[in-house]
């Protein structure tokens, strides 16, 4: 049976997580509409895309989340039945530089967003995709629940709490459909070289030496970007409005562990590594529990660690003209894993 042709918002699509969400959805459901709205920032690359332009049932729109006239035109241009929001500024050390940019994006840009879906009345789900870094940090046991309290370390972390919860607020207050994802490190081909695992292989690949924050061992849930994709399908499919829904790899690596584990494929030793000063405020540890996605939707990680970083590696090994046009001269540090 041929599905009914859906409209669905994307935001962010240029970027990391977006790009690889709207390549799955126009593969798995060539009958629906794709429309990409995306500021181009450092973090959107058109090149993630650069396939789908000439497809009928895509559109790019060039504009801002924060942008209030923008987001209005567009709710009124399009009749949208799905939004799917990935767009945010995603980068911790960059939140401690410049926190103003953070809120202006991912608070009041959320809000926006909320607000037009809210008064276009025919919204099916609204996707609120977050972080599991709004949850804090743990020790050494135990995982974070959709139950966890929040309580954000960074500007950044903060201000995807804020955005969450003025995401749950549209739903209590005024019945909007939002659901909202917690993911934990993403990682896979398109990741900008400034986060963790690109960082790690691109300065590798180019024969320079790799940079570690404080003693490497801050522990991260690592989750393949395709296998995210599919959760944020499954939510959009099933989830039930109002819910939070946490999505990991059951990957936990220390930064060390990854690092080694790159420095052998690409046969470096370990001299290569330069431990450096430690973050501001660098969470120690995160673990996700996604029984309750796995319990109620139905998905299930595909991706173990070593084989994802293997065709991660091959990725970037294959597309140099991709990365190396980004990082003409990458910085000498360790960077976090990517987060909406």
């Amino acid at each position: 049976m041929t599905l009914l042709k859906r409209t669905l918002l994307v935001t962010g699509g240029m970027g990391f997580i977006g790009s690889n969400f709207i390549r799955y959805w126009l593969h798995r459901y060539p009958q629906d509409r794709v429309i990409n709205l995306d500021a181009l920032t450092y973090a959107g690359n058109p090149e993630n895309l650069a396939e789908a332009e000439a497809l009928p049932n895509y559109r790019f729109i060039h504009g801002n989340i924060a942008d209030t006239a923008a987001v209005q035109r567009l709710f009124k241009e399009e009749l949208i039945d799905y939004v799917v929001h990935f767009a945010a500024e995603s980068h911790v050390d960059r939140s401690i530089l410049h926190p103003d940019a953070f809120v202006k994006t991912n608070v009041l840009g959320t809000q926006c967003l909320l607000e037009e879906a809210r008064k276009q009345g025919k919204i099916a789900k609204f996707v609120h995709v977050s972080t599991d870094e709004v949850y804090g940090t743990l020790g050494p046991e135990g995982m974070f629940t959709e139950t966890t309290p929040l309580a954000p370390n960074s500007p950044y972390s903060a201000s995807k709490a804020g955005s969450d919860l003025m995401a749950r607020a549209y739903y209590e207050t005024y019945g909007l459909p939002v659901a909202i994802t917690r993911c934990s490190n993403n990682y896979g081909p398109y990741q900008n070289p400034e986060k963790l695992i690109p960082s790690l292989i691109t300065r590798l690949l180019m024969d320079q030496p790799v940079s570690i924050y404080g003693d490497g061992l801050h522990v991260r849930d690592w989750l393949h970007v395709e296998d995210h994709c599919a959760a944020i399908d499954c939510v959009i499919q099933r989830g039930v409005p109002g819910q939070v829904y946490n999505v990991g790899g059951n990957n936990e690596q220390t930064n060390l562990q990854i690092t080694r584990q790159l420095l052998a494929e690409l046969g470096k030793p370990e001299s290569y590594i330069r431990y450096v000063t430690d973050r501001l405020g660098h969470d120690r540890r995160y673990a996700i529990d996604s029984s309750k996605l796995q319990r109620e939707l139905g998905w299930q990680p595909q991706w173990t660690l070593n084989s994802g970083l293997k065709q991660t590696l091959d990725w970037y090994v294959r597309h140099t003209g991709w990365w190396s046009k980004l990082v003409p001269a990458p910085p000498l540090r360790e960077n976090g894993g990517e987060t909406p």
